[in-house]
């Protein structure tokens, strides 16, 4: 029976935030996701190159709502989305023909790897997982998909959030570099 108690949860639900507080976040996730998907519908536009991958709207709840999660700090965007990027890569390139392995080989080896380096960033997972079952055009980039989209889109929204969230007097970011 303590197996399903622990299901119940152990605090209650934290307060809601001030508008001020969801007008920062809307106007920097605006912001940063725009200025990844901008370049990659003019600049890249052109190329066999992505810029835009799913991950980066999990990135951008964190680096934009939640600014003082440990989990929303540089070292957790960048080392985090770059590690499971190899590891994505990694696995597609190693399975072939196993995509539920390299899935699940993937993301279990990305969540262990942040946690061993400190890089724990949840889209990192998503990241992980979008190189083994991403398209044709995510898999013809192999190991450049570390580069371009992630390390280069996550650079960008890096950028913006540093810009945009200390703006407001009330906001501050990062909590910590390394």
């Amino acid at each position: 029976m303590n197996y399903f108690n622990k299901m119940r949860g152990a605090t209650k639900s934290p307060p809601m935030v001030n508008l001020s507080e969801i007008i920062w976040s809307w106007l920097g996730a605006f912001a940063g996701i725009a200025a990844v998907a901008y370049s990659h519908y003019t600049i890249f536009g052109e190329t066999d190159l992505v810029m835009i991958i799913g991950s980066f709207g999990a990135s951008a709840v964190l680096l934009y709502g939640a600014i003082k999660s440990p989990l929303a700090q540089p070292r957790n965007l960048m080392g985090g989305h770059i590690l499971s990027a190899i590891i994505g890569v990694s696995a597609y390139k190693l399975l072939p023909g196993h995509m539920w392995l390299a899935s699940s080989v993937a993301v279990a080896t990305a969540i262990a790897v942040m946690h061993a380096t400190k890089t724990l960033h949840p889209p990192g997972g998503a990241t992980s997982l979008i190189a083994v079952i991403g398209s044709e055009k995510i898999h013809s980039l192999g190991y450049l998909y570390v580069i371009v989209p992630v390390g280069l889109g996550a650079l960008i929204m890096l950028v913006v959030a540093l810009l945009v969230n200390n703006i407001s007097k009330e906001r501050r970011y990062p909590e910590f570099w390394i």
